[in-house]
């Protein structure tokens, strides 16, 4: 089964998305059988890639509002976030631009490790307040996954991988994506935003459909307590 996810690393609602999917596959039984592929949709393009504000005082200046008006409003997210599992620091956080860090991924890609690499990004991002904009952090996230960092370094210093990005530009336009996370199930069914996680148990199930494929068998229990070949364990 393939799944489609368009996102962004400093997307709050993005992360939580991503929890109640990865809950859902192994909820409706799918694990191993799902193909996930990560798309590029940048936010805030238009972010200062030196000295970008605090996650606090953008919003600020977007809503017109104080900090601790802004801090109210979190409120909500960060009670989202705990339900998945997720702890978010806003204290630590600073926007950033993220087309490095989308290249970078789509560089992960041919290796298998794109998930992993944006599992990294974001636990770095929102909850240890890392700059996803730095070469720094970046390179130490390949280095930890076993890539090449120097290969890295050189698709940073460059633009390489710019034309994926804008590949994922032109399907996110196609597909009417104006907002993230946006996921697409088998080319056939979407879900826009963080919903909740029996939205996507049963939209798996609609594509395991198109796709063919039957849920594996959960399995609890010891055994113990059964009968096999004429006899009971007793």
């Amino acid at each position: 089964m393939k799944i489609e996810v368009f996102s962004d690393f400093t997307c709050p609602f993005c992360y939580i998305g991503k929890r109640e999917l990865e809950r859902a596959i192994d909820i409706a039984g799918y694990t191993g059988l799902v193909e996930i592929e990560y798309k590029a949709f940048q936010i805030g393009p238009d972010i200062p890639e030196v000295n970008a504000p605090s996650f606090y005082e953008a919003l600020a200046k977007k809503y017109d509002v104080t900090l601790d008006e802004v801090k109210d409003m979190v409120e909500g997210i960060a009670t989202r976030a705990t339900e998945v599992g997720l702890h978010y620091d806003f204290a630590k956080m600073k926007t950033a631009h993220t087309e490095k860090a989308h290249r970078l991924a789509k560089w992960t890609q041919q290796f298998g490790k794109a998930t992993a690499y944006t599992e990294a990004l974001m636990a770095g991002y929102f909850k240890d307040g890392e700059d996803l904009n730095k070469d720094e952090f970046l390179l130490k996230v390949i280095a930890q996954l076993d890539l090449d960092r120097e290969v890295a370094a050189g698709i940073l210093a460059s633009t390489d991988f710019s034309e994926e990005l804008d590949k994922d530009r032109y399907e996110a336009q196609q597909l009417g994506v104006q907002s993230v996370p946006f996921f697409v199930f088998e080319n056939r069914y979407g879900i826009k935003g963080a919903e909740p996680n029996e939205v996507f148990v049963r939209t798996l199930h609609q594509a395991a459909e198109i796709a063919g494929i039957q849920p594996t068998i959960m399995i609890n229990g010891n055994g113990e307590s059964a009968c096999a070949d004429g006899q009971c364990k007793l």
